[in-house]
Parts: C-alpha cells; structure tokens; sequence
C-alpha cells in the first residue's frame, strides 16, 4: 500500500434545516471540484439570528483529501 499525501481545505456550509445540513451542503459542494476527499472535522458553528429565531446554520469544517500520485 503506498503513502498517501493529504491537503485540509477550509469550507462554510449553511442551511436554515441544520447543522448536519450545513455540513452536507459545503461538502456536496466541494465534492463537485475535489476529488478523493476522505474526512472532515467541524472546527466551528455559529447562526444567524432573525426576528428572535435562527435563520441559518453555520458550520466551519476542514476537509482533507489526498493529493493525485
């Protein structure tokens, strides 16, 4: 099995449905133009706040993928 070399990328993902929604969509999105992505790890959440409600979710992950051989 050969060594494998990974870059971490920053990624925000919003949603008004949740923190695993707000999760999903930076990846899904991210997935579209990295590829091999194999983890992520939240490093941050914060919302938006509207009216006295949460409007967004707001979630920090960093993603690491491996880099092509």
């Amino acid at each position: 099995m050969p060594d494998h070399i990974y870059k971490k990328i920053e990624l925000t993902g919003s949603s008004t449905a949740g923190l695993q929604q707000a999760i999903e969509n930076a990846i899904s999105k991210a997935s579209k133009t990295i590829h091999d992505m194999r983890w992520f790890e939240v490093v941050e959440t914060r919302g938006d706040i509207a009216d006295g409600k949460i409007a967004h979710w707001q979630v920090t992950v960093k993603v690491g993928f491996s880099l092509d051989e």
